[in-house]
Formats: structure tokens, sequence, C-alpha cells
């Protein structure tokens, strides 16, 4: 069955702007899809088309302008922001909500803009955009406006967004002295974890004193919260333990939390007062970097490449029933697939293409078992649309090898017994290779990152991660 009836990709903002028009309610736009593909599967949504705005040019922008205002655009990933210089500096709670989002593959599609637009009041980015005060840009055929973030949810997963407009920006103040935030966040677990609940805090404080507070709470009402009697309790006070502890419990008492399978409605409110309380202690200390590593240390699965969007020609349209071909190049060679315009890039790889190495696992981004390289990326082929692959250079666990001679990852893992099953063993190969791609030499904690998005039922990860140092060794020798 088809997902979407037709995929445009589109070359310019007027264009999609204008496919949207067209369109309206029957169309979604696509950019890291990785909440849209979920929703496709799960019939959530049922778009009749899908308009992917990867292709343009100069959305993944991310600067300060000379206003003192960061702005960033609509393809800026969780990657690039987490891993972005000038955000790590002038507005570290954005950093480090999107080091949380998902694995290094998911990171590397989704988007900032994406998450918003999603609207779940546990999305890890907007917790941390509404304590920095953003603004949101929309554009439509009609023109263009500007929606404060503290307007722009108005429920669960809905926002002001009419069907025929498109996020094309986002900007908010650069924090620099007196000013400074922290984000924190519990998941079930540390990483691939919707949020139980997060917190993100901007504070400016000035002569030992708090003089502007913005405490933002997620995943514990409707929409993303702010705690405005805690944000008072601060105000011209140092931020000694009494007035932490008098604000972390008044922004419990901000927190209208519910029931559900990630928590109780009682344990949240508890992990408000840990989370505020906890922030505030690293603003007070000067330390909210917490455990956020450094850029240049980041895995991120980028291999070789600077993970830029490659830019396309004409607008294409790929019809779920017609006969434009997806062309790209697949382990070194040139393909041309017709029938796969309403697949994903997983049943493409497998079923027109016979590449059954790249595993189906759970189909919604939390398992790894799918891991590709797009154009020297690390993605999940489960969430990718099968059009995305159009003139790209795809890389699958079959292309791995050269020349009849295992990759330095594949022979580590039969050396040192990393496998059992083997059904995830496709998806850790191909995150550790792109590892070591980037990290020639990474250390244990870089490994253990690098192969957080990628799950294992039998061997409890030791003997992979054993084997991922060996491969770096041996691939030093070489």
């Amino acid at each position: 069955m088809a997902l979407w009836e037709v995929y445009y990709t589109a070359t310019s903002v007027e264009e999609a702007v204008r496919l949207l028009a067209d369109y309206g309610e029957r169309a979604r736009i696509v950019a890291g899809g990785t909440d849209l593909l979920v929703e496709i599967e799960h019939h959530t949504r049922t778009p009749a088309a899908l308009i992917d705005i990867t292709r343009i040019g100069g959305l993944d922008e991310l600067r300060l302008r000379e206003d003192g205002l960061i702005h960033m655009g609509p393809m800026v990933t969780h990657a690039q922001a987490a891993s972005s210089p000038l955000l790590q500096e002038h507005a570290l709670p954005l950093a480090q909500a999107c080091w949380w989002v998902g694995g290094p593959a998911l990171r590397n599609r989704g988007t900032i803009a994406g998450n918003l637009v999603t609207a779940s009041p546990a999305n890890d980015t907007i917790t941390a955009l509404r304590a920095l005060d953003a603004t949101i840009t929309l554009r439509s055929v009609r023109g263009e406006r500007q929606i404060p973030i503290s307007d722009f949810y108005t429920g669960v997963r809905r926002t002001v967004m009419a069907p025929d407009e498109l996020l094309t920006g986002v900007s908010f103040r650069a924090l620099k002295a007196p000013y400074k935030g922290v984000y924190l966040k519990l998941g079930l677990r540390r990483v691939l974890a919707i949020a139980v609940t997060n917190v993100a805090i901007v504070l400016g404080i000035e002569e030992g004193k708090v003089t502007t507070a913005r405490i933002t709470l997620g995943s514990v009402a409707p929409t993303i919260i702010r705690a405005p009697e805690a944000e008072t309790a601060l105000l011209q006070h140092p931020l000694d333990d009494a007035t932490i502890e008098q604000a972390a419990e008044l922004a419990a008492q901000a927190a209208r939390p519910i029931d559900d399978v990630r928590g109780s409605a009682w344990f949240r409110k508890e992990e408000v007062v840990a989370l505020v309380r906890r922030g505030l202690q690293a603003l007070a200390q000067n330390q909210p970097r917490l455990d956020l590593p450094q850029p240049e240390a980041m895995p991120l699965l980028w291999g070789k490449s600077r993970c830029r969007p490659r830019l396309s020609g004409p607008t294409i349209a790929h019809h779920n029933e017609g006969d434009e071909p997806i062309q790209c190049r697949v382990n070194g060679e040139n393909v041309a697939v017709r029938g796969a315009n309403g697949k994903t890039l997983l049943h493409m790889l497998r079923n027109d293409l016979g590449l059954v190495g790249s595993k189906v696992g759970c189909e919604e981004g939390e398992c790894g078992a799918c891991t590709i390289w797009m154009d020297g990326v690390a993605v999940l082929a489960c969430l990718t649309p099968a059009p995305r692959a159009h003139g790209t250079n795809i890389v699958t666990i079959e292309g791995l090898s050269k020349d009849g001679e295992l990759h330095p990852v594949q022979q580590a893992f039969v050396e040192e017994d990393a496998v059992q099953c083997g059904y995830c063993t496709p998806g850790f190969v191909m995150s550790a290779a792109n590892l070591l791609e980037e990290h020639p030499h990474p250390n244990r904690e870089q490994i253990i990152a690098a192969l957080s998005g990628n799950l294992c039922r039998c061997t409890g990860y030791y003997k992979i991660i054993t084997a991922v140092e060996k491969a770096s060794e041996t691939k030093g020798e070489k």
C-alpha cells in the first residue's frame, strides 16, 4: 500500500508554498520526516502529497545577526544545532535539548522546525525555545507573519499554523552576559526516549542576584508552560540553597501533569522539583554544560561529509502510480528504480533492489537496525521516503566491504564475538564504521554515544563496544 500519492522535491520556498496552497490540508511538508513518517505509517495522517524542502538552498542557515538575534532556517537539524559552537556558546539550552533528541542517525535527519510543528508537549526543543523566548516565522502565498512561541500552541499537538503555511525561520536573542541557561530532561532511558519531564531555565544574574528569570516545563501540561511564581521567587535574590529550593517547589505547583505509561502525575511533579533544583544549582555554580560534549568531540555520524543537503534542479514529482524513476547510486552502482515512489527507502532497498541487509525492526526510528549512509551521513532508512534518495549516494551494509575484504568493523565483530542473533548487527556496523570515518580513534564515551541509536537485545553491548575499539586500532594500523 502506498503511503502517499505524490512526492514533490521543491526547489524554492515559493514553489513549496504554492504547492501548499494548491493542496491545502491534503499536503504535508517533509524535512527530516522523523515524526511525519511514523504518523503516516500509523495512519494518524494520510496526506495525498508530500512536499520535500530538503533540497532548497539556504534553509539550513544558522547564524548570529547584527541585531543580536540568532536565526535558524527550517532545515537546521538536531545534529547541526547540538554541535554548533554558536548555540553551545549563546543558546546552550537549545544545544542541550537537541543532543538528547533520539539517536545520532535520527538527529541527522530530524529538524528543529519539525519538532516545533509536531507540537507534542514532550518535545525537547520547544521547552528550550520557549525559555529563549523565540519567535517563529510562517510563510504562505498570502504573505509572512511572525508568531511569538508563547502564542504558537493552542493545545496538544495543535498550533496556530494554517494548512497552507510553511515555517521558514526561528529567531531568538543570543544569550550573552549576564544571561545564561540550561536544559535538563528525564526519560525512561538516556537516549531514544520521550521526555517524562523536561525543564529549561534562562536567568539574568547581576551583582550576585537574579534580575530576570524564565523557567519552562515540558510534558507536564497540554503545552509547554512557564512557572511564573517560581520565576518571581528568584528575582532580586542570590541563587542560594533556600532560594533554589523555594523556586523548585513553586515550579512543581505550576505543573498540571497526567498519569500515562511513562509516569504518574505525582512522579512528574517530583521530577520537576528535582530538575529545576539541578538546573538552578548548575547555573549557581556556573557549570551549566552538564554532560554536553564539546562540538569537536561529538560523534555525529556525518562521516567525512559536512552534512549539507544536496541541492536539486527543477522541481521533481514522483507519483505513486507514475513511471518516474528514483535515480541514485547504491553501493557504487547507478540504479533507476520504478514502482517505489510511495514507499520508504528501507522497503525500496529490500524489496526493489534485493538489499536485505538493512533490517526491518521498529519502523519508528527507535532501533537503528535499518541504518544506512546517504551522501556519507548515517540515516534511518525506515524514516526516509524513497524519493528522497533521488540523486543521492547510498551505502548499505552490502557495500561496506571492498574487493572481498571485510571492513575493519566487520572483522572486529567476528573476532570479538560481537554477534548473537545478528538482526541488529548491520545497523551497529554501519554506525560504527561511520564513527571511525569521523573520529578514527574514538574514546569509549564517543563509541557509546555513537551507538546509542542502535538497540541490541542479546549481547549486553560490551562485546560490541570492544569490537569498535579493536576496529579503531586496526584501521589506524592500515
